[in-house]
């Protein structure tokens, strides 16, 4: 078994970064870690339905956007400084916003599940027209139930499975292990989580990241091939 140790010499620094930042969530890492890779050549991101806290704060880009809907989310995102802008908006209203290329990729993280399929369609084409470089989406495989509590418009909508994000043009990574071992929000389905975790991890890394038809999860990545203005 690899000793800790070891993975700190074999690690990039980015990489060693993020590992710091999501030990001992292995689910976590492997998630920040990707989207380090399939972005790095980008440095401006629009990141919609940021939430108040998106993972993609992580990432450093230059300059990066957050957009959202929930009032109380986009001002705990401006007190965190996750961005360095904000725009209260709908995914629905994006081509009232921002203009062709105007940022090199755009991100929807766990957000189409909570749109219908019309809308959320549209938002995928809202987002290649903006981003000049690359589109990413992040969203469990399949439909998940998930209500919606005080508004916070978390009630899950529509389900996205792995053939249908590849059908529409987009590279498929299996995220967070086999779908089998996670429940609502993704949570481990058995007990000690410790252990689930690492089972997850294991799945993930051996199995379902090649194969994410079986992944709880799925990252999605289309390449927008556009010019920078």
């Amino acid at each position: 078994m690899l000793t800790l140790h070891y993975f700190y010499l074999i690690m990039p620094t980015s990489s060693f970064a993020l590992f710091k930042l999501a030990f001992p969530k292995l689910g976590l890492f492997s998630y920040l870690n990707t989207m380090r890779k399939e972005l790095a050549e980008c440095r401006s991101c629009l990141d919609i339905g940021c939430g108040a806290g998106s993972p993609a704060r992580h990432l450093h880009f230059e300059y990066s956007v957050g957009v959202e809907g929930y009032p109380p989310a986009l001002e705990e995102a401006k007190k965190h400084r996750t961005h360095n802008d904000f725009r209260l908006a709908s995914a629905a209203e994006l081509d009232k916003h921002f203009s062709a290329n105007q940022f090199d990729c755009c991100v929807a993280l766990d957000l189409i599940e909570h749109l219908t399929k019309k809308d959320a369609l549209k938002l995928l084409r809202d987002m290649e027209r903006i981003a000049a470089k690359k589109i990413l989406l992040f969203t469990p495989n399949g439909y998940l139930l998930q209500q919606s509590h005080d508004g916070d418009l978390q009630e899950h909508l529509s389900g996205w499975s792995a053939e249908e994000m590849q059908s529409l043009g987009f590279k498929v990574i299996g995220m967070h292990g086999h779908k089998f071992l996670r429940g609502e929000q993704h949570q481990h389905r058995f007990k000690p989580a410790a252990l689930s975790g690492v089972v997850s991890a294991l799945s993930h890394y051996l199995y379902t990241r090649w194969f994410p038809k079986n992944a709880a999860a799925i990252l999605c990545i289309k390449d927008t091939h556009q010019s920078s203005p």
